[in-house]
């Protein structure tokens, strides 16, 4: 998979459509891709979501017909997808500290968002450790919540902390994080927060269990303090490794393996702290 035309390609859509309600679904589905790795991607290669590259982009350019038309606010706000002048101002005075109001007719600064545009950048020309297994299916445990493609970077890691972080009440140790949407459709996925299944701890914990189906990984070792190696990780997975290889996405899994802490002097800000990314692949 290109991911330097995939995302270049689906920039030029939205910027066709800033004027349309679209969604992340719509646009990873017109480049055959699960809509999660489709946003995983974009937000770890370009630097910020999709929902927020097209927020930015639309009131940018609200705020650019405030100051060169003679369009009723009520008219620009619903143009870019506001339902009501207040949510308009609201949004429009965080992104550019001022109302509408303000920016046409006393002068106010405006913030101007340019579209992104793809820039050829040589990578690469360093090792990289992975590895291609082929795993029978396996089953775990763990407690799950169905979150939105638009607002799962921030409320991914506030679930890590409500099941993981209090000691008294901690049900499931973390194994693994897994995200799984095996429909590649719809507007959100399902994550868990898993170890090994132990059957008798399962049904005494009142834990979830799944079965992960079998699949050909290719598997990244990472070895670090987190979460920041983890975070680069995943940026030269996208950019550097699946461009150059001949596998692509298989389906809708993506798993981070974590070590046990506890073996690990300084936990999971140890130097050597060991965890692992799973990518679901098949030949091109």
């Amino acid at each position: 998979m290109d991911w330097v035309k995939l995302i270049a390609d689906a920039i030029a859509y939205m910027e066709n459509h800033l004027e349309d309600d679209i969604t992340v679904q719509e646009i990873a589905k017109k480049e055959n891709i699960s809509p999660f790795y489709f946003q995983k991607g974009f937000s770890i290669l370009c630097g910020y979501s999709v929902s927020e590259y097209l927020r930015c982009r639309r009131l940018s350019e609200a705020g650019r017909e405030l100051l060169t038309t003679d369009k009723k606010v009520i008219d620009i706000a619903l143009k870019y997808g506001y339902e009501s002048p207040d949510s308009f101002s609201r949004a429009f005075y965080k992104f550019h500290g001022c109302t509408p109001t303000d920016a046409r007719n006393n002068g106010a600064l405006l913030k101007s968002y340019a579209p992104l545009k793809i820039k050829l950048i040589l990578e690469g020309g360093t090792t990289m450790e992975y590895r291609i297994e082929k795993k029978e299916a396996f089953t775990v445990m763990g407690i799950s919540e169905e979150f939105s493609y638009e607002h799962a970077n921030s409320e991914i890691p506030a679930f890590w902390d409500r099941v993981h972080g209090n000691p008294d009440t901690r049900r499931v140790m973390g194994m693994y994080g897994i995200c799984y949407d095996s429909e590649m459709a719809g507007n959100s996925f399902r994550y868990m927060i898993a170890d090994d299944l132990v059957k008798e701890k399962a049904r005494e914990a009142g834990l979830e269990i799944t079965a992960v189906p079998a699949h050909t990984w290719a598997v990244f070792p990472c070895r670090g303090a987190m979460p920041l190696p983890l975070q680069e990780l995943n940026r030269r997975i996208f950019s550097e490794w699946l461009p150059a290889n001949e596998y692509e996405i298989a389906e809708g899994y993506n798993i981070e393996y974590y070590s046990d802490p506890a073996q690990f002097p300084l936990g999971t800000q140890d130097p050597n702290y060991y965890t692992e990314v799973w990518i679901p692949v098949k030949k091109k």
